[in-house]
């Protein structure tokens, strides 16, 4: 998991959208613990109370619950949600790359011709492992 202090975007929602990501991907599944608050606290480098204000949302949203005194899990609604969720977030973050490269004066040939490179490289990294 990681966060990017010098991100626009808050470090809970980075954490909020990186276990969404984790459930998505199937490194959570339903039933499973999440790491105690502590513990991910420490893990990521950040405040306890960032990653309270983190499980919270994930709670609210249904996609974790809290047994008291043992930790948080993950529900099997929240797979479906974290993955639709992802993938919207996924998206918009690549538009705003895309906007990025734009500004920096990228033409879109050269941001397509890095794309293909990128989706590639992802694709032998895959089969390599499997």
């Amino acid at each position: 998991m990681d966060i990017d202090p010098n991100s626009h975007v808050p470090i809970y929602e980075q954490i909020v959208d990186s276990v969404r990501a984790g459930i998505a991907a199937g490194i959570y599944r339903p039933g499973e613990m999440l790491p105690s608050l502590r513990t991910m606290a420490l893990e990521l480098v950040v405040n306890p109370n960032t990653v309270q204000r983190a499980y919270e949302v994930l709670e609210r949203e249904g996609i974790v619950y809290s047994r008291r005194g043992i930790g948080l899990f993950v529900t099997k609604q929240g797979v479906a949600s974290s993955r639709a969720k992802s993938k919207s977030a996924l998206l918009a973050n690549l538009s705003g790359d895309i906007a990025s490269a734009r500004s920096a004066g990228l033409t879109d040939e050269s941001i397509r011709a890095a794309f293909e490179k990128g989706l590639n490289r992802t694709a032998r990294q895959t089969r390599s492992k499997t």
